[in-house]
């Protein structure tokens, strides 16, 4: 009977250890090699988006334009949080924490300035897309590169600076809020970061999209009934309002799958439902939040042709050619 109850402990040799919960070793494997292959998917997808962004130099202001750029920034974020944000999650689903109370209070830093970074370049895209449909005559006067790199870099700046404004007490003495040994648990302001996090910048996201979307149909509606009137004239700025219009129909798609996978998670801190929840079902909240990361890559493939021509290129090895930076057909 004693060697069955130290069994259960996750350090059997100390009395306020925790208790593990076992579950079925073929559901761990399931969930393992799931989760893994998600977050080696993230990373390899999220990759790919960087390398086409940055290598290709070929047509410069059709790669490296200030979208672009805020979907670069936005792929950065989401290629740390497979590398690093994931692989820890599924500790965290395990009921017992081997790694100490340092590293469980560190570690949370990361997942909150990279899922800040993507909700603060969600932000920044809509905006840009605002300006693009709304004022399209002064959009490359107002979102110069110079300025978009001011704004990423601003973005970055203030997640890190946000992260250790909101998580600092925690290391004054890391483990304080844990209520046996092995656990990780953190104390943290849930409706600062309600706020901060979610409300303020999914209504500011949600709002500038309605506005998009409105000025988009009128432009669409313009188009189909001027396009024969003045066609040698206005061709080439339909084919750009073509071109714009996609461009926000695809960030669109982008917003609005940002917004189921973040809205599951923060509807529950609302509801204040996650003090009874389980441990499985918030970590399945946690990890739908971070499964984003994953999914945005594969809307740019869907609609984006040049990340699909830029695909072929990376996984054929044409990359390694000399002057690959120049190859045309981006």
């Amino acid at each position: 009977m004693e060697t069955l109850e130290e069994a259960e402990l996750c350090f059997p040799q100390i009395n306020t250890s925790c208790k593990k919960h076992k579950r079925p070793q073929s559901d761990s494997m399931i969930i393992y090699i799931l989760l893994s292959f998600i977050s080696l998917f993230t990373v390899f997808l999220n990759l790919l988006v960087i390398i086409s962004i940055f290598h290709f130099r070929h047509r410069y202001m059709q790669l490296h334009t200030p979208t672009n750029l805020l979907l670069l920034s936005l792929a950065v974020s989401d290629f740390l949080v497979g590398l690093t944000v994931m692989p820890f999650q599924m500790l965290l689903m395990e009921p017992c924490w081997f790694l100490g109370d340092l590293v469980c209070a560190l570690y949370y830093f990361l997942p909150f300035i990279t899922v800040s970074a993507s909700v603060i370049n969600m932000v920044l895209i809509s905006v840009d897309r605002y300006v693009a449909i709304c004022d399209p005559l002064h959009y490359s006067t107002k979102f110069t590169q110079k300025r978009v790199r001011i704004c990423v870099l601003l973005c970055w700046i203030y997640c890190v600076f946000y992260s250790f404004m909101f998580l600092f007490d925690n290391l004054k003495q890391p483990g304080r809020y844990n209520s046996c040994y092995g656990q990780c648990v953190i104390n943290m302001n849930v409706a600062f970061d309600l706020v901060l996090a979610f409300i303020l910048p999914v209504s500011a996201i949600v709002i500038l999209y309605l506005r998009v979307f409105v000025v988009a149909v009128s432009q669409a509606r313009a188009m189909r009934s001027h396009i024969t009137a003045v066609k040698l004239q206005s061709s080439v700025t339909v084919t750009v309002k073509k071109s714009e219009l996609k461009a926000a129909r695809t960030l669109g798609v982008v917003v609005t799958v940002f917004l189921m996978c973040y809205c599951p998670y923060y509807c529950v801190s609302l509801s204040g439902s996650d003090f009874t929840m389980g441990i499985s079902a918030l970590a399945f909240m946690n990890f739908l939040v971070y499964f984003n990361s994953c999914l945005n890559p594969l809307i740019y493939a869907l609609f984006y042709p040049w990340f699909r021509k830029s695909i072929k290129l990376i996984v054929t090895l044409e990359i390694l050619q000399v002057n690959s930076f120049e190859i045309k057909g981006l």
